[in-house]
């Protein structure tokens, strides 16, 4: 965490640190492991590890290819000339961005969300710090709308496929998720004046950019579907969309076109991927020298209402799948009302640190100015607004459930 957050003073790259002490982590494992059965354990370990990473991986790469193929074709920035207006005020600028980001990470998940929201942001000329403050929104806003439905949030799904809560009582946190994004925004708003406008030139769509588009929001439904009703990975239907899009090229164009849709994969941003690499393998050691199980412990010796926030707080250090499963695995005894809390408090409390959740990790990628440095300066703002969220949903829950 150190070399991230001195990154602008060293000058290496946050990719470049996390994978050497991911890498070094699980080094030095092995070199104080017994030989034997003490290896072949941590050896499991490390492949299940690397199983996981993959994964995300291969998930992120088909979303980005997408994303990258849509951006470098200016489809995303004619979209928002023609959906938001050509000019409006800053203040209204933040509030519907928020929204936007919001609502679209409850349909699909955090990392598609991300990356669409961050390209609408960049269609606008903005100053830097009017950017940063919009990209640590959507930030906030994706990972607020992921707590309240399972295709939004990875940990949510967890908690619900344990049968620790409905979908009724998930979707009553769309409430304070709404309102905590909405304080955020006005929070942001207080010094935001002028007007601002996209400079993006209003051009007819393109036949094959339609299609892909479509194919797009085609893969999320779907991704989502046949998660549900048929539990088939999102990874696998993310890949299958993919597939479909490199066909397209072929069968639509000539071959050099295919060629060229080929070639977006070479536009993702690979800093990112290697970052998620050498975080989850840091995430990954945390888990096997049993740091995670010890949270989990505490946790179960601790008042429910009180321990959920700080656990939230605590995801924006430790990834919130591993830590999520930690505590379902604890299985402490909770109220309906108490998993609602620490379903939006591990899917929202990453937020308060640009690290604590891929959202954030993808739009430190997506803009350079948007270090750790530049995000802290934001911490008042981003605790005010999980604090109210958190007390909201911990009232709303009592109230009714």
């Amino acid at each position: 965490m150190l070399s991230i957050v001195l990154e602008e003073w060293i000058h290496i790259n946050k990719a470049k640190t996390t994978l050497f002490f991911g890498c070094t982590a699980w080094v030095v494992l092995f070199m104080h492991a017994h030989a034997g059965a003490e290896t072949a354990e941590l050896q499991e370990s490390l492949n299940e590890n690397l199983l996981e990473i993959a994964t995300l991986w291969l998930f992120l790469m088909a979303t980005m290819t997408f994303v990258a193929y849509l951006n470098a074709r200016g489809f995303v920035q004619n979209v928002v000339q023609r959906v938001f207006p050509s000019e409006l005020s800053l203040r209204k600028l933040v509030l519907l961005v928020g929204s936007f980001a919001l609502l679209l990470s409850m349909i699909c998940d955090n990392v598609t969300a991300t990356l669409v929201s961050i390209g609408l942001v960049q269609a606008f000329k903005l100053s830097v710090q009017d950017r940063l403050k919009l990209i640590v929104l959507v930030v906030f806003a994706v990972n607020s709308g992921g707590v309240s439905l399972i295709t939004g949030d990875v940990t949510t799904l967890m908690v619900f496929m344990r049968g620790h809560v409905t979908m009724l009582e998930l979707i009553s946190l769309m409430v304070p998720s709404f309102l905590s994004v909405v304080l955020l925004a006005a929070l942001f708003s207080v010094r935001a004046k002028g007007r601002v406008a996209n400079d993006v030139e209003i051009k007819p769509f393109e036949t094959l950019d339609l299609v892909i588009a479509a194919l797009f929001f085609s893969t999320i439904i779907s991704t989502m579907l046949f998660n549900f009703f048929f539990s088939i990975p999102p990874v696998l239907t993310f890949l299958f969309g993919l597939s479909i899009m490199f066909l397209i090229g072929g069968v639509v164009h000539t071959h050099n076109e295919q060629v060229k849709l080929l070639q977006y994969i070479r536009q993702i941003e690979f800093d990112t991927l290697l970052f998620f690499l050498g975080i989850l393998l840091i995430v990954g050691v945390l888990k096997e020298i049993g740091v995670l199980t010890s949270v989990a412990a505490i946790y179960s010796q601790s008042n429910p209402d009180w321990a959920n926030y700080i656990v939230g707080l605590g995801s924006a250090l430790l990834d919130n799948v591993p830590l999520t499963a930690a505590l379902l695995k604890a299985e402490p005894s909770l109220t309906v009302a108490q998993w609602l809390t620490l379903t939006y408090a591990v899917g929202v409390g990453g937020s308060v640190l640009v690290i604590g959740s891929a959202a954030g990790i993808i739009a430190m990628s997506k803009e350079k100015a948007l270090t750790f440095v530049a995000y802290l300066k934001f911490f008042p703002y981003l605790l005010v607004a999980y604090t109210a969220g958190y007390l909201m949903t911990l009232f709303m829950s009592k109230a009714f459930f």
